[in-house]
């Protein structure tokens, strides 16, 4: 009798505990959102006549939960699934004020989020692109918002785009690289690919 042949496994195929994380890291983050909103709120307030502006202030806080989950799971699509489950979460639970079309405002915010992640294969996770991930979500977003906000033609208009572009940066890119590298230095996350991927540059690095 002849062994039986074993197909290697596809390296971005999702495994349960990929899916698992995705939707405990949405739903956390979920709550994270909501509570972004409070910040919103009582930002606006200190504003004064700026108020509406401070949406575009934490807007990259928004985009947190997409470039986490990609770069811990490494899977296609983990961004967009994890920040719909968060606006869901938003939505349907903690009764967000935006409604459902938050649904929507978040499948762009994951796809421009993960967008740099791909063209990269999955394979760099360096500073410069996680700047280039809170870039594009931000910016992605951006012109839905303006339609559904009505911002086109106003003279604020790019002070908005500018203002959102850099908190996208800021705390949708950089500070998710942060907490990212937080995350892995405890060990929680060994048993993913963002482990396995350090474990291997560490043993490659020995090898040389």
């Amino acid at each position: 009798m002849s062994a039986p042949v074993r197909t290697a496994r596809d390296p971005r195929a999702w495994e349960m505990k990929d899916l698992m994380l995705t939707v405990v890291l949405g739903v956390v983050f979920g709550f994270v959102y909501w509570a972004l909103v409070q910040a919103w709120n009582g930002l606006a307030i200190a504003m004064g006549p700026a108020g509406d502006l401070a949406q575009h202030v934490l807007l990259g806080g928004w985009l947190l939960v997409a470039p986490v989950v990609v770069a811990i799971v490494r899977r296609p699509g983990a961004g967009v699934v994890a920040e719909i489950l968060a606006s869901v979460v938003e939505v349907v639970f903690l009764g967000s004020p935006v409604g459902p079309t938050l649904i929507l405002a978040a499948a762009l915010q994951g796809l421009g989020s993960e967008l740099p992640f791909w063209i990269t294969r999955y394979r760099r996770f360096g500073w410069t692109v996680f700047a280039v991930s809170g870039l594009l979500g931000a910016g992605l977003v951006f012109w839905f918002s303006a339609f559904r906000g009505g911002w086109y033609g106003q003279e604020v208009f790019a002070l908005r785009l500018g203002m959102q572009l850099v908190s996208g940066v800021v705390l949708g890119g950089l500070l998710a690289k942060v907490i990212v590298d937080a995350l892995a230095r405890t060990g929680v996350l060994d048993n993913f690919a963002i482990g396995r991927a350090e474990i291997g540059h560490t043993q490659a690095e020995r090898n040389e």
